[in-house]
């Protein structure tokens, strides 16, 4: 499956976008996604010492689809391509460690 392809399946479970406040809906939904996946490690650090061989993965992977549903439906609002936000990004990043500059503040901020 390619990202545009699982964006056009995420929209058949997608609210319309003419829904009232569509728009900030996704952008909520998405921090709140992310911030499940930061709750995860929370408690894993908290209760499990931090020892990666108990990190919950398949919890973590179900979180991780819902901010990808998220980022894909919100793309797509935006008339964004997924395939094309992926490329971009991959296209930036390699600008990035191409000049010495992947770590740290960046740049094309």
């Amino acid at each position: 499956m390619d990202l545009d392809e699982y964006q056009r399946a995420a929209l058949r479970t997608a609210a319309p976008r003419d829904k009232k406040n569509e728009l900030l809906h996704l952008v909520l939904g998405l921090v709140g996604e992310s911030g499940e996946i930061a709750e995860k490690f929370k408690k894993w650090v908290r209760d499990l010492d931090s020892d990666e061989s108990r990190i919950d993965r398949a919890g973590i992977a179900k979180e991780l689809g819902d901010v990808l549903w998220y980022v894909a439906v919100l793309a797509d609002y935006l008339d964004l391509s997924l395939d094309e936000v992926a490329k971009t990004n991959l296209a930036k990043l390699a600008g990035r460690q191409g000049r010495g500059v992947l770590r740290g503040s960046g740049d094309d901020r």
